[in-house]
């Protein structure tokens, strides 16, 4: 039997307004998470790991902050003469032109490439999110199943009403509803979606001609709901670790969880998060640095303490600063006699000697290339633009 040819696209194109000052000057996939990786390495590298080999990448929103990370697909393997990585932005041309207004109609506006591609399986997924899945699992129990749709769920203990919740029976999808004030379950949908192209083109169509001028908009407004509705929507349960971080306390939480009782290690050589390789030397720490339970990427330098904290690349924390419980992202500077506790401090940021920023309670945030003059307090919970 032939293998499956599957179709990956990767949603990569919303702004991620949730996050607050993170994604002002970056496209959310481009958020680093984990010191040295970005969330689109999640769903390039279960690609990779699956042999998902034809991924399309469709970007919108700060384009550049993908594409430059992306390297051609090197990393994942995916810089081939035949299929590999395809980068895919809004275009001009046709009638289908102009800006993504959702995912559905991301999708809608690219159906003729699809077409043409002509693959077995269409894989959607977004890449806003930290897990581990095998693809091939799920293109696998769709290709053997009578559906149209498999939905990768999962139970959420947390607050559902951000994501498709669906009420499942025997294997199949009888009940979604999109992001409710009162969810009739705690299973959610993990934003990966197997299709079979002709119905889900189908269904594209269908839906634009009925939405008119209103728009497709995301899939969970009208497409999956389609489906859903004629019984065609199959369930594939995620038993493994998933978790979505679309906000700023949902960030934090996911790097403080990859400290204390790691889902999965990065590294692991059979199932590696990859990404491209780091411009800077090894990590140091100076005779008086402390650090515990930390995270430390190439290019840190400590000579103050830090403790259950996460440093980007080239992340700086001076002599008597302190950084605890936060996640410092690239070419932070923490000056002299510092404090940091419970924030995210954005990219070039600089928190001079003897400032305050955080404290108990809630995620203080501190926006990119700010600086926090020395003796000034940024309270728990602040946000610090600039």
């Amino acid at each position: 039997m032939a293998p499956t040819r599957t179709l990956l696209i990767v949603l990569a194109g919303g702004a991620g307004s949730r996050l607050e000052t993170l994604t002002e000057h970056r496209a959310k996939p481009a958020l680093r998470f984990g010191g040295s990786h970005r969330l689109v390495d999640f769903p390039l590298s279960n690609a990779a790991n699956s042999g998902v080999r034809d991924v399309w990448v469709l970007e919108q929103f700060e384009p550049e902050s993908i594409t430059a990370h992306l390297a051609g697909g090197r990393p994942w393997d995916l810089d081939r003469s035949r299929g590999g990585l395809m980068v895919l932005g809004p275009h001009r041309g046709d009638e289908r032109e102009g800006w993504h207004e959702g995912t559905a109609d991301a999708l809608w506006r690219k159906a003729d490439r699809i077409r043409r591609h002509g693959p077995d399986v269409v894989l959607v997924a977004s890449a806003d999110a930290v897990y581990r899945m095998d693809y091939a699992d799920v293109v696998a129990q769709h290709v053997a199943g009578d559906a149209e749709v498999t939905m990768v769920t999962t139970r959420h203990d947390g607050d559902c009403s951000r994501y498709g919740v669906v009420r499942a029976e025997d294997g199949r999808v009888t009940e979604y509803v999109l992001k409710p004030d009162d969810p009739p379950t705690r299973t959610v949908t993990t934003e990966v979606f197997a299709f079979t192209p002709a119905a889900l083109l189908e269904t594209l169509e269908a839906c634009a001609e009925e939405a008119g001028e209103d728009g497709l908009g995301d899939l969970g407004e009208q497409v999956l709901p389609a489906m859903v509705g004629r019984g065609a929507a199959a369930d594939y349960r995620h038993s493994g670790y998933w978790q979505d971080v679309g906000t700023v306390e949902a960030y934090w939480a996911a790097h403080m969880e990859l400290l204390e009782q790691p889902p999965f290690d990065l590294d692991d050589p059979a199932w590696p998060i990859r990404t491209p390789a780091q411009r800077h030397v090894g990590a140091r720490v100076h005779a008086r640095g402390q650090v515990a339970d930390s995270l430390l990427s190439p290019g840190v330098v400590v000579e103050g303490t830090v403790r259950r904290s996460v440093l980007a690349p080239g992340v700086q924390v001076a002599p008597g600063a302190e950084v605890v419980d936060s996640v410092l992202l690239d070419d932070v500077r923490v000056g002299p006699g510092a404090v940091v506790r419970r924030s995210v401090v954005d990219e070039g940021a600089r928190v001079r000697g003897r400032a305050e920023v955080g404290g108990d309670g809630e995620v203080t945030l501190v926006g990119a290339g700010s600086v926090v003059h020395p003796r000034k307090r940024i309270p728990a919970g602040g946000r610090y633009p600039g």
